[in-house]
């Protein structure tokens, strides 16, 4: 596979009610989230979610009553891929973190490895098997403008210059550019070969803490918002401009997994 190291080539939603969910992202978002367990062993229950343009957005892990059990909650989960996972797990525990979950080979998939960094924020570290056929195969799950597609993806922590200097180093991303956001601190950007792919920001006192947030794009996101409530799930404030003058939103799905909508602002047309 082409070498991609630091990119983020896939997103998971970990949910207890994914029949729930394939609703509420077909209307918010526009995907198509398999009915069915794509895992023919049935150990997992696992669905992909269809961008509609014959991509992947990414899938969904059914969470068990044994996951349940044992603390696993609803929530979005990004995957950077790594050229040695069992390196960046190491890197991510020699600088204060903890693997979770692997290193481990998943047949046809990949090796993976879930980590938290010191801070307590949680990320997966893949290095992928490629296609049949398709040695230079590239995730396209990532793009910084199209709606269905991941846009942009937040890492709230409580130390920016200890989590910058792990990831920066680690993945290879370089940190250029901020944006001061008053007495919450700098909004530090970070890039990926150049691109724009988020940012890091200060964890605030009596907040979720040190994690990571990812938003999707959307076509309208006046649209998206009214199917957020429309559709079982909470709008956390209202859309806010951003740069370049489009629109972002956080929501809670129908189980309370966070999720960053972001698109442009229609005109109505009645």
């Amino acid at each position: 596979m082409a070498d991609d190291r630091g990119a983020f080539i896939w997103y998971e939603l970990m949910t207890d009610d994914p029949s729930r969910a394939r609703d509420f992202y077909a209307a918010v978002v526009g995907w198509d989230i398999d009915a069915e367990n794509s895992v023919p062993d049935g150990t997992m229950d696992y669905r992909m979610i269809n961008r509609g343009d014959g991509g992947f957005a990414g899938g969904v892990l059914a969470l068990s009553e044994d996951m349940l059990a044992n603390g696993a909650k609803p929530g979005w989960f990004g995957y950077v891929h790594v050229p040695d996972v069992d390196a960046a797990a190491t890197a991510f525990v020699e600088a204060g973190g903890a693997i979770h979950m692997g290193p481990n080979d998943m047949a046809g998939v990949g090796r993976m490895a879930l980590v938290s960094d010191p801070q307590g924020a949680v990320i997966y570290l893949m290095t992928p098997t490629p296609p049949p056929g398709n040695p230079d195969a590239r995730s396209d799950i990532f793009d910084v403008v199209k709606a269905r597609h991941f846009r942009w993806n937040e890492l709230w922590t409580t130390d920016q210059a200890a989590a910058t200097a792990l990831y920066t180093s680690t993945f290879g991303w370089t940190q250029e550019g901020a944006m001061p956001m008053g007495p919450m601190g700098d909004y530090l950007f970070i890039q990926h070969d150049g691109v724009g792919i988020g940012a890091i920001g200060k964890a605030q006192p009596g907040g979720e803490g040190s994690r990571w947030q990812h938003f999707v794009g959307v076509d309208d996101i006046d649209r998206a918002c009214a199917a957020v409530n429309d559709h079982g799930g909470k709008l956390l404030g209202e859309p806010q401009q951003i740069p370049g003058g489009e629109y972002s939103v956080y929501a809670h799905d129908p189980s309370g997994a966070t999720i960053g909508l972001v698109g442009p602002r229609k005109e109505s047309t009645q």
